[in-house]
């Protein structure tokens, strides 16, 4: 396992240095200068030209990529040009309220999507087979920002028995901040349960019909025993895969949930950010969520070949 570690790692840190390079590259390509809107409409030339000075913009663009890397190394991010206050401080705030709906929208996902996948699989019940296809159907149709009014509407409005929006630390109310955390971890993660549920549904199927399955079920195995011992173990490697591709894209709809549900993420950072033009702030935010997506996937790789020893062999 650990020389197929090594093996992997340097396609990992080429991806991150390709992100680093297509981030800054793509962020001086946007319209507007940051300087001119730091010092506001009616700034002489003079006073854009200092702050620009200042900032470290009329650099060379090798030379100011060379020092945001040099600084990234050092741990030093700098401070933000618009928002104000250190970077890393802003992304530290926001980083625990995100990984928190991260993290509570993943598990919801492999709850639902297990759910999803065995009883469509194994369900003997048409019912039951149909409600979960027009569930996973309508998850993966509509839209977070339809999906999450709709939680609001019914949940906060119709019924008010959750809150439509905020945060509260774990640490300050566990039973209130779970109450504020269902509705955002839901809605983001309904279509990636539904996306797992099918693809785990299709792989139990091909499982099930494998000729060592039927030799089992006519030799008088349990149905529960052939599935939780033989079916599943062998239906879960690609799902693995999926569900680490899947968390990545958790990561990326966290933005606009966060801003659905007012939740105090990166989402809202990455937008304030653009919008003023904060060029360490997005920088800094965009490459740690490919460095977070790239180390997913390495993690995933790594259960796929623990899984299948097959991966690790070739």
């Amino acid at each position: 396992m650990r020389s197929y570690l090594l093996r992997r790692l340097p396609s990992a840190l080429l991806v991150l240095f390709a992100a680093s390079f297509l981030i800054f590259t793509i962020l001086r390509l946007v319209p507007g200068d940051p300087a001119t809107s730091l010092a506001g409409p009616d700034a002489s030339p003079a006073t854009v030209a200092a702050i620009r000075d200042r900032l470290g913009l009329d650099a060379p663009l090798l030379s100011q990529y060379a020092h945001w890397i040099g600084s990234l190394l050092t741990g030093d991010l700098g401070p933000s040009y618009a928002i104000g206050g250190e970077v890393s401080d802003l992304i530290g705030d926001g980083l625990g309220a995100t990984t928190e709906l991260t993290l509570a929208a993943l598990l919801f996902v492999v709850v639902l999507g297990t759910a999803f996948g065995i009883l469509g699989a194994t369900s003997r019940s048409r019912w039951i087979r149909s409600a979960i296809r027009v569930t996973t159907t309508a998850a993966l149709a509509v839209p977070p920002f339809v999906s999450g009014v709709l939680l609001v509407v019914l949940f906060a409005v119709a019924l008010g028995v959750l809150p439509p929006g905020g945060r509260v630390a774990f640490l300050d109310a566990p039973d209130l901040a779970a109450q504020y955390l269902l509705l955002p971890a839901l809605c983001l993660a309904l279509p990636s349960a539904a996306v797992l549920g099918r693809y785990l549904k299709d792989g139990i199927e091909r499982a099930l019909a494998e000729d060592y399955i039927r030799t089992a079920t006519a030799a008088g195995v349990a149905p529960r025993r052939l599935l939780w011992r033989h079916v599943l173990p062998n239906a879960l490697p690609p799902v693995v895969t999926l569900l680490g591709m899947q968390t990545g894209h958790l990561l990326g709809g966290a933005v606009l949930v966060e801003a659905i549900f007012a939740w105090p993420g990166l989402g809202q950072l990455a937008e304030q950010g653009l919008q003023r033009r904060d060029y360490p702030v997005v920088q800094d935010l965009l490459l740690l969520l490919v460095a977070v997506f790239v180390v997913v996937q390495l993690l995933t790789d790594l259960v796929y070949a623990w899984l299948d020893p097959r991966i690790r062999w070739e």
